[in-house]
């Protein structure tokens, strides 16, 4: 037996031992820690090793010939180098030296690496030492390609193809190709045909040696897909190697697709990313398997797993790294096409198209997942990790929290987005209520942290999204039980109490960043209003409260959008009186006893005195919103206060969002509960939709006319705050204004209902003697309008539309979600990405 064979065999050995510590995915940190100890030996000689090629790499000034195997082989070959290592062993200035002195030897770097992961893609990687290459060239490929985008030169050099690639291995392939592939795509192929490999990434399914060449060739992966789920039944044995390295190549995946952060943001959706376009095209056999992996291994996802208290601190759990990549890879892949929004079919136009479809595959499959099953088994898994992180335990720390939650919130809304009948199913049971008592905490946690302005907007849109389906405003009558440990009031009631309770809360303490939000914060609650059965105390004095901060003379005119905020809640105390009167006294009793500021809003002054006199009142930042009078009461028990962001922390600029009238077309609901388009030119009800002064009722509060400007966030405080404090001169409120608007507040149903219901209560009162609210809350509660108040309005929703704007919102935020979250190792970090801009706190 030759040396060589005996060190194969050695290797196979190592192998099945790796094999059976490897399976149950969980392993001892001490069994760990004890491999290490012998390899740390080992590991330095190579790190050593491999740190003199890296410096021989950035000495040579001349190129280094692509056939020289001596000399390339000593980055892939005979190290075995963590990734955390190949980062601290190639550093930045090194690479960008290389890239300007001696860029052929990049290149070559780049296109032998390449061609690595291509040769073991076909052979299936029957030893340990191709694995332990493939590994090495992923990890350097991580490295590097950040280095090759930000550099416009470089961008198209993955997409050239390269003289004299057609060796090594590469032959076969190429023949029926004119000439040879990009490197880009031989580089997708290999991490796709890698993905699943056996006894690398998946189980063999072969008993006996290792599969050979022509496996990997026909193998079908379908048969080879991660976890049980969507379209798959059986889950394969957890086997901890597998998922590291499944983790290494979707790291050096997400990877490739980040050449999305190196451009500008452009208002034109029609920038398709093409690594993104080509992985997931019909080109890749894999794009089913791994589509399905992805979203089971994500969904399927239990991270409390045995309910051990302090289970992850004795166990490293590899499949949440997995996890973590997975739901990167998903968000980043499902983008939309061209320039046009994705529209998603509507339920009887779906059975014709289901032969088409976006040529996306990954979008195509999730649009038409369909049974029933499979939507249960992706909702209940997004609840779970969802309401992860809420979970209360009576020992600190005891439980692992998951800190994906924003790429998840990004993933419910693609599915919700691409998939209608997912929307519709969501909104079918109680089950949307898991979805929405997370957002919720997260909305109220993260309202003081100006570095998480991005999944406050997140969490508003799915709110948005979900309010213009009747089905949600149903739904929100449901008691809410749950103990969830947040900084608001204590009360009791349902979750729509729940949900006003948190959106007060944004509102009058959330930092200042928030206030283009108030328009869809209010927005939401006005299409749920036509359903909701009875608030609560709490809930109707919050929604009063709001009305009497944003009716203020001052505030009313200290800004060209504010009066749309005071339309919103009469519009929404409107719907609940015409249409849900006889549960909701305590609302009635609200409005009843805060009968003032209805009155001063029917008599507000219009004369330029007045006008003045109440700027001239208010001469600080018009942004604060008085807290006094809210009556806060205890917070829940066990709730930690929201806070705002540590110095130092890292956030990324987002770009501003469209008005809320880009965001939202209206729709009436008929009399049978079916909704119509309102067409924009003629509101049927609401003149106070009509422009006033070149401002449309619900116009963006970012202050910008034209939706295709992109403005970075800090740009946008600049403007705020330069238009707070010189309102001034910015703007100059006149009488006309103010009366073309004033005259339309939608007053008259409440003016009735104050004209009949007043003096009856104060004839009780003074009768009886009462000042205990519960005799007048129980008279409210068995009166009657019927015949009383003016003909009921038809009910408008206004429903979430995509456009342009927030194709472009989505793509910053999410991209600034995964260079933040891949801190180890620092994948991007210090290049120069041009989407946004990281900022410190």
């Amino acid at each position: 037996m030759t040396q060589a064979e005996q060190e194969e065999e050695e290797d196979d050995d190592d192998d099945e031992e790796e094999e059976e510590e490897g399976r149950g995915g969980l392993k001892p940190c001490h069994l760990r820690n004890k491999i290490s100890a012998q390899s740390d030996m080992g590991n330095t000689d190579s790190k050593l090793k491999f740190r003199k090629a890296v410096i021989q790499l950035t000495t040579k000034t001349q190129p280094v010939e692509a056939t020289d195997d001596a000399f390339w082989d000593q980055f892939w070959a005979d190290t075995s180098t963590t990734v955390q290592d190949v980062f601290a062993l190639v550093p930045a200035a090194e690479i960008r030296a290389v890239r300007e002195e001696s860029p052929s030897n990049l290149a070559t770097l780049c296109y032998k690496a390449v061609e690595k992961l291509v040769q073991a893609a076909e052979s299936g990687c029957p030893s340990e030492r191709e694995k332990q290459v493939v590994l090495n060239c992923t990890r350097i490929l991580s490295r590097i390609l950040p280095y090759i985008f930000e550099d416009q030169d470089w961008r198209g050099f993955f997409w050239s193809t390269v003289p004299g690639a057609g060796r090594a291995g590469m032959d076969e392939m190429d023949e029926d190709d004119e000439g040879a592939r990009p490197l880009a795509e031989s580089l997708l192929l290999a991490i796709a045909d890698l993905l699943f490999c056996p006894d690398f990434t998946v189980q063999s399914h072969k008993r006996g040696g290792p599969d050979s060449a022509e496996d990997m060739q026909s193998l079908d992966s379908c048969e080879y897909i991660w976890e049980a789920g969507v379209g798959f039944a059986q889950s394969p044995p957890l086997n901890y190697i597998h998922d590291l390295n499944r983790t290494e190549l979707l790291r050096l995946l997400l990877t490739c697709f980040s050449e999305a952060m190196y451009l500008p943001p452009s208002p034109d959706g029609n920038i398709l990313n093409p690594w993104v376009t080509f992985f997931c095209s019909t080109e890749n056999r894999h794009a089913l398997p791994l589509f399905t992996s992805l979203i089971n291994v994500v969904c399927a996802y239990d991270p409390v797993g045995y309910g051990i208290p302090y289970n992850h601190l004795l166990f490293s759990d590899y499949r949440e790294q997995l996890v973590e990549q997975a739901v990167q890879i998903l968000i980043v892949t499902l983008e939309h096409e061209g320039s046009q929004p994705h529209r998603a079919p509507s339920p009887s136009s779906m059975d014709e198209q289901d032969s088409a479809g976006p040529d996306n595959l990954f979008v195509n499959y999730l649009s038409r997942i369909h049974r029933e099953e499979d939507y249960d088994f992706v909702l209940k898994g997004l609840a779970r990790l969802l309401t992860n992180p809420l979970t209360q335990t009576y020992l600190p720390n005891s439980t692992k929290k998951i800190q994906f939650h924003q790429e998840l919130l990004v993933l419910f809304w693609k599915l919700c987005d691409f998939n209608k009948k997912f929307l519709f199913f969501v909104l079918k049971s109680s089950d949307v209520l898991d979805i929405l008592v997370p957002i919720l905490y997260y909305l109220n946690d993260a309202r003081a942290d100006q570095s998480r302005v991005g999944l406050m907007h997140i969490g508003v849109f799915i709110l948005l999204l979900l309010s213009g389906e009747r089905n949600f405003g149903v739904r929100l009558n449901k008691p809410y039980s749950l103990h969830v440990p947040m900084d608001i009031p204590v009360f009791t009631g349902t979750h729509a109490d729940l949900l006003i309770v948190v959106f007060h809360k944004i509102i009058t303490s959330g930092h200042q960043r928030l206030q283009p939000l108030y328009d869809c914060l209010l927005t939401i609650v006005v299409n749920v209003s036509p359903y909701l059965k009875s608030l609560s105390m709490v809930a109707a004095n919050k929604l009063l409260h709001l009305l009497e901060a944003f009716s203020t003379n001052w505030f009313l005119f200290s800004a060209a959008q504010n009066h749309h905020l005071v339309f919103f809640l009469l519009e929404a105390f409107n719907n609940i009186i015409q249409y849900q009167f006889d549960g909701n006294c305590n609302l009635v009793y609200a409005i009843i006893r805060k009968r003032s500021v209805f009155h001063q809003l029917a008599n507000l002054p219009t004369d330029p005195a007045s006008i003045q006199k109440a700027l001239q009142r208010k001469k600080k930042s018009p942004d604060a919103i008085s807290r006094t009078n809210s009556q806060e009461t205890v917070s829940m028990e066990g709730s930690r206060p929201a806070v705002p962001a540590e110095p130092g922390t890292l956030k990324a600029s987002l770009v501003a969002m469209p008005g809320i009238d880009k965001l939202t077309e209206k729709s009436q609901v008929s009399e049978d509960g079916t909704m119509v388009a309102v067409p924009e030119t003629e509101n049927p009800r609401s003149p106070e939709h009509s422009s006033v002064a070149g401002a449309s009722d619900t116009e963006s509060n970012s202050g910008r006319d034209n939706e295709d400007v992109f403005y970075t966030e800090a740009e946008m405080a600049r403007r705020r705050l330069s238009s707070a404090s010189s309102a001034a001169t910015y703007w100059n409120p006149t009488p006309e204004w103010v009366l073309s608007w004033k005259s339309k507040l939608p007053l008259q149903t409440i003016m009735r209902l104050l004209q009949v219901l007043v003096p009856q209560v104060e004839k009780i009162c003074i009768d009886k003697g009462l000042t205990d609210e519960s005799e007048i809350l129980k008279f409210l509660q068995h009166g009657t309008l019927v015949g009383l108040l003016p003909v009921p309005h038809p009910i408008l929703i206004r429903k979430y539309q995509a456009n342009s704007g927030t194709a472009m919102w989505f793509r910053t935020y999410m991209w600034g979600v995964v260079y933040l979250r891949n801190v180890d190792p620092p994948i991007w970090y210090d290049t120069d990405v041009r989407l946004f801009e990281i900022q410190r706190m």
